[in-house]
């Protein structure tokens, strides 16, 4: 069985908990000092960071990675405000560095954007830094195709690679 396979088998996609926030804004802060994100402009200074389960609601959805029951990452959508009619923003889509390349962001990514669609949502908006590589990856490979400028205003002005997919 191929080893990414395997891993999967062993992943559940749940709703964050209250239990989780912690844990969540922590992985968050390492990603984003990793790739030199951690200053103004980037999430580093969203205050929900640690109190992502009480941070969305209505349509709007925030997901863990649970991993035999350690917190791999998570990822979230909102919607998004801008010219364009029924777009969400996929947010804080983050994972440990132990648990990257093994079919977890895809995972999740993938349920992020069935849950949009699912939420009546047409199009799917996200901002990047270019240094985050792997992830763009990612993306492009679902689907997503880089912008040459911001939908609207996310409040981080500090990303550089703007992408978007039609759900």
């Amino acid at each position: 069985m191929d080893e990414k396979l395997l891993w999967v088998v062993f992943m559940n996609i749940r709703p964050i908990e209250e239990y989780d926030n912690l844990r969540m804004g922590k992985i968050i802060r390492e990603v984003l000092t990793e790739y030199g994100a951690n200053r103004p402009g980037f999430a580093w200074q969203d205050p929900e960071l640690d109190r992502l389960s009480s941070a969305y609601e209505d349509k709007d959805r925030y997901y863990v990675v649970d991993v035999q029951g350690q917190l791999a990452g998570g990822g979230g959508f909102a919607r998004f405000e801008c010219d364009m009619p029924g777009v969400c923003e996929i947010q804080k889509m983050y994972l440990g560095v132990e648990f990257r390349g093994k079919g977890f962001g895809y995972e999740m990514l993938r349920h992020l954007l069935a849950q949009a669609s699912r939420q009546g949502f047409t199009y799917a908006y996200l901002e990047s830094f270019s240094s985050m590589i792997e992830a763009i990856s990612l993306y492009e490979k679902l689907g997503f195709t880089h912008l040459s400028k911001p939908l609207g205003n996310s409040g981080h002005g500090a990303c550089d690679v703007w992408m978007g997919v039609t759900l």
